[in-house]
């Protein structure tokens, strides 16, 4: 049950965060007029709740495990992407991004070998929270009858199953309700201790 959840939020975040930190570092890369249309492509997303965005793109596509990996994933784009825009605008105007521009890279070269790099530290920390919120999203879309189906054991379905028990065999809801709260929650906790430990400024 545990796995089947956690791997979910695990290939929603890898979909979102690998999407993301490409739109993301092209976007803050490159600027201009580029960056302009990725923008707002993404704060179109923004502008719709999470959960909802992700019934839509359930309602375009099928309910399914595979599905919901794939919506969740999507939803997470922006996010990721605005952070890595941040973060590549302020790394490339450093002077060892304009000495390996100097000596001949590429684009591709400095984004990859100078650029991104020393933007991972903030990806980690949001990844690692992103996690309790797929989980989260995924298991809302289960207890709607729009992520996994039956007899898969994740823990959103068995919700929904249990809330029809919840006079006479409470546990049924109980304890997966108490297990989703748990994970999310331990996941923030990881991604606080992350942020903590990641942050220069904080060391002292």
């Amino acid at each position: 049950m545990a796995r089947m959840t956690i791997l979910v939020g695990v290939i929603s975040v890898g979909i979102g965060l690998s999407v993301g930190v490409v739109v993301g570092a092209v976007s803050g890369y490159y600027g201009g007029r580029l960056d302009n249309l990725i923008m707002r492509a993404m704060d179109v997303m923004l502008a719709f709740p999470s959960i909802l965005l992700a019934i839509a793109i359930m309602a375009v596509l099928a309910p399914g495990l595979v599905n919901v990996m794939i919506a969740v994933g999507i939803v997470a784009i922006p996010t990721y992407a605005r952070l890595v825009r941040g973060s590549v605008l302020s790394v490339k105007e450093q002077e060892f991004v304009e000495g390996a521009r100097a000596i001949g890279n590429g684009d591709v070269a400095i984004l990859g070998r100078h650029v991104l790099p020393n933007t991972l530290a903030p990806i980690i920390v949001q990844a690692t929270l992103g996690l309790g919120y797929a989980i989260l999203e995924a298991a809302a879309l289960g207890f709607l009858g729009l992520g996994a189906q039956r007899p898969n054991p994740e823990w959103g379905l068995m919700l929904a199953d249990g809330q029809k028990f919840l006079w006479t065999a409470p546990h049924l809801a109980t304890f997966p309700g108490l297990a989703i709260m748990l994970t999310v929650l331990g996941f923030n906790l990881l991604g606080d201790g992350l942020r903590d430990a990641l942050d220069p400024r904080l060391k002292n």
